[in-house]
């Protein structure tokens, strides 16, 4: 199993191109089974997660070809469509759920197994399987799997009032409910820049959806969707990372390709931090000049709030800030597993439930330490990068799910890591 070897010490200075989002492309491509036209993505990312989502589009019996090393994603659901996806597949990736509703309006049933992924919380498909439900579905759970089915083959809109704004189930919705028999309302629907993606892409296939980055989204069903082409949003969680990495070290990073407006939320507390963040025209530029970054408050929110999947990485940070910062993470239960992990490089820490008090120290120093989650993963490289002597970061398998290449784009502006096998 691999490691990353960390030695920290080195400004930071240069160029990272940001990846498309994982998080948008894994949404993205099961929308090919709404459709027997071709779907194209471009600045598609180049991710594990990405293999595992075109191996269980294949495996439904649709044809994907990755062109240009991976950046370009091809795909065709022509052929006849194979209507379950087996638990081999999705217990690898928590987002392979999103077959579901494709499946349900194209083919009128579907057999999905409950997924897996990152083990950083409960995440119920109550609020998926409650409003296919309200759009005519009928749904039982029989060992593991989902068997759903609609009732006269169609499902029907339906006026779907979420209980909270859960991105995973406002894609599955809007999915379906493009080729539903009439219009479908969703209420408090995730606003995320993803969701925007998603529906963008959706329209050039022929969609009618408005409201996409509001709380309600409507959308009318249409009997068929076309071929399209559409280009993979800036990872916004990638951009959030990388520009945390001068913040370690100090230096100057210019992000390419990176926008205000995916990461307002994250810039403002960098800014309370003492940090610079500068528009470019090609992206964002973060430098720290010699000062420590000052502590600030972090409350985890659905978009346009603060990223859950950015506060490991802000917790990493602020254990090196001048006075004690409080970060609450109230998007996910489970998601402190990093910082026992950070205080054996030193970091004061103290966590209570969904609350973790950090008081910053000068100086964090080296240590093996071990990945949890996909997002601790890079928190505790990040951490490594100011670190004194040597950090080993243990099961990185987790960091191939969402960080492309993350080991040359380091080193392509000063870092000194190293991925090792074991």
């Amino acid at each position: 199993m691999d490691s990353i070897v960390v030695t920290g010490g080195a400004p930071l200075s240069g160029q990272i191109q940001i990846a498309g989002a994982k998080n948008a492309a894994l949404a993205l491509m099961p929308a090919t089974l709404l459709s027997e036209e071709p779907l194209t993505l471009t600045n598609a990312p180049r991710l594990s997660d990405i293999a595992t989502m075109t191996q269980l589009l294949q495996s439904l019996g649709a044809e994907v070809t990755a062109l240009q090393d991976g950046k370009v994603q091809v795909m065709s659901s022509h052929g006849a469509i194979n209507t379950t996806a087996e638990y081999d597949i999705v217990r690898k990736m928590r987002a392979s759920n999103l077959v579901l509703g494709p499946l349900l309006a194209r083919e009128g049933h579907a057999v999905v197994s409950l997924p897996g992924g990152c083990a950083i919380g409960a995440r119920p498909m109550d609020i998926h399987t409650d409003g296919l439900e309200k759009m005519g579905a009928e749904i039982d759970l029989r060992d593991g799997y989902l068997h759903a089915k609609a009732a006269g083959g169609r499902l029907k809109g339906a006026v779907i009032d979420f209980p909270f704004a859960s991105v995973g189930a406002t894609e599955n919705i809007m999915m379906a409910a493009t080729l539903a028999k009439g219009t479908t309302v969703i209420n408090n629907a995730a606003r995320e820049p993803e969701i925007v993606d998603l529906a963008d892409c959706l329209r050039s296939m022929g969609a009618q959806i408005d409201g996409d980055g509001t709380s309600t989204i409507t959308v009318q069903g249409v009997d068929r969707l076309g071929a399209a082409t559409h280009q993979v949003v800036t990872d916004r969680i990638e951009l959030g990372t990388y520009m945390l990495a001068p913040v370690f070290t100090g230096g100057e990073v210019e992000c390419l390709g990176g926008r205000i407006d995916l990461v307002a939320s994250f810039v403002e507390k960098l800014r309370e931090a003492g940090i610079d963040v500068t528009e470019t025209a090609n992206g964002l530029k973060v430098s720290r000049n010699g000062n420590r970054p000052k502590a600030v408050n972090v409350t985890t929110e659905p978009f346009p709030g603060f990223p859950t999947d950015l506060q490991a990485q802000m917790m990493a940070m602020l254990c090196l800030a001048e006075g004690t910062s409080v970060l609450e993470e109230k998007i996910f239960e489970n998601r402190f597993m990093h910082a026992p992990e950070l205080m054996r490089m030193g970091a004061q820490i103290d966590v209570q439930g969904g609350t973790a008090t950090v008081t910053g120290v000068e100086k964090l120093k080296g240590a093996p330490v071990m990945a949890t989650d996909l997002r601790a993963s890079v928190s505790l490289i990040l951490a490594g990068l100011a670190a004194e002597g040597e950090t080993v970061v243990n099961r990185v398998y987790h960091l191939d799910r969402g960080y492309e290449q993350l080991v040359r784009k380091l080193s392509g502006v000063g870092a000194q890591v190293e991925r090792v096998s074991n």
